[in-house]
């Protein structure tokens, strides 16, 4: 007599019919996210006129956005585990818009960094449920190497993407179509997830909240963020920069010690503690650092040195977009079921630095075709590669409780890397160009020739820490991730030993 299935648990080794459906909504969110990052960089020239914003307070239109979402991405992670990815991930969309509708209609100051502190609350809703319901819902090796992909691609090459859309809505409609333009994505995107998503019911996380979590980690991550970002503007060692770092680094000590003993942690050290994703996280956190800062040097050296438009200038980071496009849907998501990780995002963050390392011979009449033009092609080619596993190992053998956590973890590297990346880089820069013209102000007959020139050595001196930067990225993904590459069969393999993979509920530890 046959024996009778078991009913007591779903089958979960059925695919979602409507994975793909979903992966549309998820991408159009995670472009979303990712395009408001560099879109509003392009318009804040024109608002800070239109709104009487004072110079000294410009920098808080961009501070407050990432102020916010840094701060709060661990909080809202662990509320998509919590209250659900799918309500989680519609909740933050919907909010996105209003916030971005208030930024849009902003008439003055207050208005618009209160509009911009909004968008970040709900992005750290947003884009930690968006990263785990992929990580719930492609469960086959295969699959998900493809869906990570195509998200991998869009968290890479969407800052880019933002750069062109922001030249084109501020040069030839207005800037606060940069706010409104987001209003037709998230609308979308919510009614899309609401009919089409389906997230497993046994994936949440229904322990009660960490509230000592929530305000150490917070409170820790703001001061790290402000930190980075004062030292900008006030230097590395203005009083109030030094007590930030202190403060994050005693408010964040007492968060991981916090985490070790309360009963449901808000971040628990098994998701940090693991060698695979600690190294994703960290190897990721670096790259980022490097690239923010490029981002904004090509930006101001083929704006202001070469005198290209703002949409030129989005024109001109096409190559890049295009080899990371590449690089994560031809390379990354082709090799991933054949070789380690290690042996994608090693080498991709190496010829990234290849790439990088063609930009430190910057000059003034650098030609844009022999020399701009393929380094942002290796550049891309090399993020794109690595991008793509290392968005999916980052919740790859982790409990699904845990992968709304897991992925905030993912995007808090990339904005706390953010930050860093255009303090560090910039403050790097600036002191360079500096020196440079003290040094060549006695000869110089032409003053605006000289600026030019010292800002470029400013670039490329601050180019030069990125592609070490970049080299110890390598290094900690080749050191630190060992597993092996992922089977067709959706196992994942080491030292040709095929073993579960971890990524759906009835598998979880």
């Amino acid at each position: 007599m046959p024996k009778a299935p078991d009913i007591s648990r779903p089958d979960i080794s059925l695919p979602d019919p409507s994975r793909w459906k979903a992966l549309v909504f998820i991408a159009l969110a995670q472009l979303m996210v990712v395009l408001d990052a560099t879109i509003v960089n392009i318009a804040l020239p024109t608002a800070q006129q239109d709104l009487g914003i004072s110079d000294a307070n410009r920098q808080w239109v961009i501070t407050a956005y990432a102020l916010a979402f840094g701060g709060l991405l661990l909080f809202g992670g662990r509320v998509a585990d919590l209250w659900g990815r799918k309500r989680t991930f519609v909740v933050g969309l919907l909010g996105f818009a209003a916030a971005s509708a208030l930024g849009g209609a902003a008439t003055g100051e207050a208005m618009m960094l209160g509009a911009r502190a909004l968008q970040g609350v709900f992005g750290a809703l947003l884009a930690p449920a968006a990263l785990s319901l992929l990580a719930v819902m492609f469960t086959d090796a295969k699959e998900r190497a493809k869906a990570f992909g195509i998200y991998g691609a869009i968290a890479g090459g969407g800052g880019a993407v933002g750069l062109i859309l922001g030249g084109f809505l501020t040069e030839y409609l207005n800037w606060r179509w940069t706010f409104f333009v987001n209003i037709p994505f998230a609308v979308v995107a919510a009614i899309g997830a609401y009919f089409v998503i389906r997230e497993p019911a046994d994936a949440r996380n229904r322990s009660s909240l960490d509230i000592p979590g929530v305000v150490l980690s917070t409170l820790g991550l703001v001061a790290l963020v402000y930190g980075f970002t004062r030292a900008e503007s006030a230097g590395w060692t203005d009083g109030l920069t030094i007590a930030m770092f202190i403060a994050s680094a005693v408010l964040l000590a007492g968060f991981v010690a916090t985490e070790a003993v309360v009963k449901s942690p808000l971040l628990p050290l098994r998701v940090l503690a693991e060698r695979n994703r600690g190294g994703v996280y960290l190897s990721l956190g670096l790259a980022i650092i490097a690239m923010f800062g490029l981002f904004l040097f090509l930006t101001f050296y083929l704006q202001v040195v070469k005198g290209y438009s703002p949409v030129a200038t989005g024109f001109a980071f096409l190559p890049m977009i295009a080899g990371m496009i590449v690089g994560s849907t031809q390379i990354g998501a082709r090799l991933m079921t054949r070789v380690p990780p290690r042996l994608l995002m090693g080498p991709g963050f190496l010829v990234a630095s290849l790439g990088m390392l063609m930009l430190t011979q910057l000059e003034i009449g650098s030609s844009y075709a022999g020399l701009i033009l393929p380094a942002q092609l290796l550049l891309g080619l090399g993020m794109g590669t690595a991008f793509m596993p290392a968005m999916s190992l980052a919740t790859h053998g982790v409990n699904p409780s845990d992968a709304g956590v897991a992925s905030a973890m993912v995007n808090t590297s990339q904005q706390v890397g953010g930050a860093i990346g255009t303090a560090l880089l910039n403050t790097i820069a600036a002191s360079a160009t500096t020196s440079y013209i003290a040094s060549h102000a006695a000869g110089a007959t032409d003053a605006r020739l000289l600026e030019l020139q010292g800002m470029v050595h400013g670039f490329s001196t601050a180019i030069w820490w990125a592609v070490g930067i970049l080299a110890v990225s390598a290094g900690v993904a080749f050191a630190l991730i060992n597993t092996g590459r992922q089977g067709g069969d959706g196992t994942a393999t080491a030292d040709g030993v095929e073993q579960d993979e971890v990524l759906v509920p009835v598998a979880a530890h």
